[in-house]
């Protein structure tokens, strides 16, 4: 056993004493990316995906282990071709990845430059959900963050317009072809409407309608912020992460969306010290 022990040791020194600074570089590269591959994953549905192929390699390792050469042979020919099987699974989700790492901006003046855009659309939207909550004209708006949405646009009708109040009314009054689907922002401009959102499967209250299990199943998967008008009651309700919070006011709409979109050390510029004294309301 202390044989064992000090051949042990011997390994452990031997490694270190060849141990580099691009060794160290290398396991620090290697670490991000696997972190950000897992943060990417559990924030998208090929989190399932990934649960499902976990499920057959312990099924392929058993069924070789039990020596079930029938079994064995189909999943071997499966597993042969592993690389162009997850390329053909995963690829909405790599191309999801390549479009953030493109969209990426390192500038501080295009930093503070996209937040005073969230910022406009943000209040935009905050006072065409307050005149509707008053009108009781039904609304459904997603704010696209990190995780994008081409296959939720796809469904809709696209608009690639400036977010401003005028717009958001218009989207949704009830006689307007669109008002039925959900809209989507980038940024500061609306790129969709009438657009289709998966609906959740968690159980809801049952005086909430279609909206609201959209709302909330948009939420599940991704990063995106869905807010909600009520049709019926004229309420205004947030979704985040699968959660909903509901019956909020115009003001806490607005600060719930500014704490999430804006990162918080830029939540100090210029325009919001304009609009709002330097202070969040």
């Amino acid at each position: 056993m202390q044989g064992v022990f000090s051949e042990f040791i011997k390994n452990v020194v031997s490694l270190f004493s060849s141990f580099t600074f691009f060794d160290f570089l290398d396991i620090c590269l290697v670490a991000f990316i696997v972190y950000n591959a897992i943060k990417f994953i559990r924030q998208t549905r090929a989190f399932q995906l990934v649960k499902g192929i976990v499920l057959l390699l312990i099924v392929y390792g058993a069924v070789r282990l039990l020596n079930m050469q029938a079994s064995t042979y189909i999943m071997s020919r499966i597993f042969n071709d592993v690389v162009l099987v997850l390329l053909l699974l995963f690829q909405p989700e790599i191309r999801h990845v390549l479009e953030s790492v493109g969209r990426k901006r390192i500038s501080f003046n295009s930093s503070l430059q996209e937040t005073e855009e969230a910022s406009e659309s943000i209040l935009a939207v905050c006072r065409a959900c307050s005149d509707m909550s008053d009108k009781k004209i039904g609304a459904l708006i997603v704010f696209e963050k990190e995780t994008l949405l081409g296959e939720i646009i796809n469904t809709g009708s696209e608009i690639d317009a400036l977010v401003t109040e005028e717009l958001i009314e218009n989207i949704f009054y009830p006689k307007a072809p669109l008002h039925d689907g959900a809209a989507i922002i980038r940024g500061n401009r609306v790129v969709a409407a009438g657009c289709i959102l998966p609906l959740t499967q968690n159980a809801l209250s049952s005086e909430l309608g279609t909206r609201h299990r959209a709302a909330v199943g948009m939420s599940e998967q991704g990063d995106a912020m869905v807010v909600v008008v009520s049709e019926e009651r004229g309420a205004i309700s947030v979704a985040s992460h699968g959660m909903l919070k509901r019956d909020i006011s115009p003001g806490e709409l607005r600060e719930r969306l500014m704490n999430y979109l804006i990162p918080e050390n830029q939540n100090d510029t210029s325009f919001l010290k304009k609009h709002f004294g330097g202070k969040k309301k």
